[in-house]
């Protein structure tokens, strides 16, 4: 496939191939049609020859040239299953798309400070699992690692004291980059205001800018209810102090903390011996 590319990606070696897909023909004819020296088209045709991609025999004095339509096939077969892959309704380039259409409205809005000052979203999740447990995954480190961030992303550093007046530091990575040799993708910088377990969490986090300083303050609040199947979650975010520079930040909220709650609820569905031993591992 590699070599098929590689012989295809000449535009000299591409026109010879179109005019192959008409008939076969020879040498001559070919570069009279192609507006080439006969050498030159010579040498094309035996690198896509090479590729697979035609075949020659020899006709009196003449060497006649055919396309071979198998590997062509094969290669529009590889280049849709790409293209299905990239359209899968939900799939990343789904989110991707998303993300773009937010954030041209976002920085079209961004014009000057406290832009968005007011706007708020709001997040509900059914949980199936009780309130203490909800309340350990949305305090303890090494469980709010796990799915407090949106699906291209990891978390690389994380600080979270669950007590008011407590620090909160996030700093994330993208999710690929295991050995965190690339720049960080972010980073947050807060403190939790109310903290009752099982109950209520509520803290200020702030995106933080590439001079420093932040991007804005998210008011955020955790309301967790028992319910007969588990716990229903309810998340008020409100924004304060916003900059010309947060719209980058505002057009990713709804999609990425949707995310990270989806996971939260895909975490929840872990065994008891999977949680404690997850609890047990530090993030570094």
């Amino acid at each position: 496939m590699d070599a098929l590319l590689a012989a295809l990606a000449d535009p000299a070696r591409l026109r010879l191939v179109t005019l192959l897909a008409e008939r076969p023909r020879p040498v001559g004819v070919l570069a009279e049609l192609a507006g080439a020296r006969q050498p030159q088209t010579t040498k094309h045709l035996q690198t896509l020859e090479r590729a697979g991609v035609v075949t020659s025999q020899r006709s009196g004095q003449r060497r006649v040239y055919a396309l071979e339509a198998a590997p062509l096939r094969d290669l529009a077969a590889a280049l849709l299953r790409l293209a299905d892959d990239a359209d899968r309704s939900g799939g990343p380039g789904t989110t991707y798309d998303c993300y773009g259409r937010s954030l041209r409205v976002e920085r079209l809005a961004a014009r000057e400070a406290g832009w968005a000052d007011g706007r708020s979203f709001g997040f509900h999740r059914s949980l199936a699992a009780p309130a203490g447990l909800v309340w350990r995954h949305l305090t303890e480190p090494a469980l709010l690692a796990q799915w407090w961030t949106p699906d291209d992303l990891r978390m690389h550093h994380l600080v979270f004291e669950a007590r008011p007046g407590g620090r909160i530091v996030q700093e994330y990575r993208d999710a690929e980059d295991t050995d965190s040799s690339g720049p960080a993708a972010g980073r947050g910088e807060g403190v939790v205001e109310d903290a009752r377990p099982g109950e209520r969490l509520i803290y200020r986090i702030s995106p933080v800018l590439p001079d420093g300083s932040h991007a804005f303050t998210a008011n955020v609040d955790f309301a967790l209810t028992p319910t007969d199947a588990g716990t229903d979650l309810d998340v008020h975010w409100q924004l304060t102090d916003s900059t010309v520079g947060s719209a980058d930040f505002v057009a990713g909220i709804e999609i990425g903390f949707g995310q990270g709650l989806d996971k939260l609820a895909a975490a929840l569905t872990a065994g008891p011996r999977d949680i404690d031993s997850t609890s047990r591992r530090s993030t570094t």
